[in-house]
């Protein structure tokens, strides 16, 4: 099965459009590179949780929300062949001074896919 990889990532509500700019850009590189399908959500209701929730994982400051998204690839050996590449490729030069979101509190991982119900 296909393998993705999810991102939370706080951004301030000011940021919104740079942010979605930002994804707009990195998208169509990172499905050029093999990305199958790329989702980028921006946090509509987070509900705050006993023990622990998105705004807690990612430390969200008053004024941020959280970006909920992810990526699926063929593989994991797609996924890094992938980043690799984009962070390569020189239409994805980002400066960090002008992120607009903090990518210190940005939490990720790779995961296998075990099932996809898509109806």
């Amino acid at each position: 099965m296909a393998y993705v990889e999810g991102f939370l990532v706080p951004v301030p509500e000011a940021n919104r459009q740079a942010y979605l700019e930002l994804a707009a850009r990195a998208a169509p590189l990172f499905r050029e590179y093999g990305a199958l399908e790329v989702v980028e959500c921006w946090g509509a209701d987070i509900p705050d949780g006993k023990v622990t929730d998105f705004r807690r994982a990612v430390k969200a400051e008053a004024g941020e929300t959280v970006v909920f998204s992810w990526i699926i690839y063929p593989s994991k050996s797609v996924r890094d062949e992938a980043v690799e590449k984009v962070f390569k490729d020189p239409r994805m030069d980002m400066d960090e001074a002008t992120m607009p979101f903090s990518g210190q509190r940005m939490v990720f991982g790779g995961f296998d896919m075990i099932l996809k119900d898509a109806g």
